[in-house]
Order: C-alpha cells, then structure tokens, then sequence
C-alpha cells in the first residue's frame, strides 16, 4: 500500500556547510552562515505542511573534535539563531525541544536555549528538536545505564526489558520515531544519528549542500515518501489486507 500520509516525524542530517563555503573560496563559517537561512526555510514549510515533529541533527557529540576556532564559532552561530527565531517559532507555533547533552553548551548558549525553550513551550503546533553533542551510541548507552539503575532500585529483573520500555529511556522518549530521514550532500551514512530510533525509517539522500536546500527540495522528498511502501517486517499482501500474520 502507498503511504500517502505527511511524515508525523521528520528527521535530517544537515551536511555540506563547509563544502559550500570552501567551493566558493569562503571560509567554513559563512557556510553554516547560510546553513541558518536553510533551517528557517524548512522549519517554516514543514509547520505549514503539518509535520509533527522535525528533528535537526545540529551538532554532533562527535564535532567537539573540530578545530577550536571552528566550533567556537558554530556555538555564537547558534546562540544567534535561538535569539533571532524566536519570533519565527512563535509566529509559526513551534514548540523548540532539544536532545543530546546540552550540559556541554557554553553557559551562555544553553541559558539562550532555555529561555528559547520556556517562551516556546505553549505552543501546540510542530514541535522543533535540535539534536545537541548528540550521539546515537552514546543514547543507546546512557538508556542502558538508566534502565539498569531503575532495575536496580525497584528490584526488576532483566527479562522485563523490551523494545517499548527501553525506548523509555532514550532521549526521545515519547518522540515517535522517525518517518523520513533526510540527509543532504549526498554522503551514504548516518553518522551515529537515531541508530535505535531508526530501525524502520525511509531515507532520502540528495547531492544537494545543505544550504542550497530548499521549500521545492523538501517538497520533492515528501513527494518520493509518499510513493514508499513501509511494510515494517510484512508483506505487501499483509499490508493490503491488515492481516499480521
């Protein structure tokens, strides 16, 4: 059967700043410079078009690695963006939500993103997660050492852990998983993005940089979704008859 549903999650890698920046003999920042313009646009398109939830892998456990001067940069960039789209989130009712540890943001980000997050908070239409020193590995630990000290309290035994509770301890727990996983510049990997959450998400991956994305390239990967047929572990005749087997 053709899903001819919106995404109720969205999820994308924003990759090819840099790329875009240094084709163009400009220094790395002014590519995430105009990787911001991008995420206006798509978080605005997908508010229009109902999605949910849409989650941006901003930046990674991983990218502390970068040169210094480089993502002390990417930190006053995002301070810049929570304090300068707060009026786009309000005017679109988009509730901002992070994952990943936060706790590692310079204080005067993370005071930026609280605040963000608190003006934000009534509002009840998409809900905007940006993922933050995140690392799918690193979930996937932290859920096990969470589970494991609740057992440990409550005296539960290991065979009461399933899929279902574990995902209670992950960072999205309470997130559906992701629908649609979209990654820009062409790169065929996930980099430790959502590596539990992912199990059963269709992927796009286009050649375009990420700052070249735009509202017709979203709407060409709604477009693809809709053709997908997701049989999570079934067959397409069980799909068409809603027989499980």
């Amino acid at each position: 059967m053709v899903n001819r549903e919106i995404p109720r999650h969205i999820a994308i890698i924003m990759d090819g700043n840099g790329r875009w920046a240094e084709a163009r003999g400009l220094p790395r920042i002014a590519g995430h410079r105009a990787g911001v313009r991008a995420v206006r646009a798509v978080v605005e398109e997908c508010a229009r078009a109902q999605v949910q939830y849409l989650t941006l892998f901003a930046f990674s456990l991983e990218n502390w690695r970068r040169p210094e001067d480089e993502v002390g940069a990417l930190m006053a960039l995002l301070d810049q963006y929570l304090k300068r789209e707060l009026s786009t989130l309000m005017e679109n009712n988009v509730r901002l939500l992070t994952i990943g540890r936060t706790e590692d943001l310079p204080d005067h980000v993370r005071k930026t993103l609280d605040s963000v997050m608190r003006s934000s908070s009534r509002n009840n239409g998409m809900n905007l997660i940006l993922a933050l020193s995140y690392s799918g590995r690193q979930d996937i630990l932290d859920a096990v050492k969470s589970y494991v000290h609740e057992a440990v309290r409550t005296g539960r035994g290991p065979d009461t852990l399933d899929g279902e509770e574990f995902s209670t301890h992950l960072a999205t727990a309470g997130i559906p998983d992701p629908d649609l996983l979209i990654r820009t510049s062409g790169e065929m990997r996930i980099s430790n993005f959502f590596l539990w959450q992912m199990a059963y998400t269709e992927l796009i991956v286009t050649d375009k940089l990420w700052p070249d994305f735009n509202e017709e390239d979203l709407s060409a990967a709604l477009e693809e979704f809709r053709t997908r047929e997701r049989r999570f572990g079934m067959t397409s005749i069980q799909i068409k008859t809603g027989e499980k087997g």
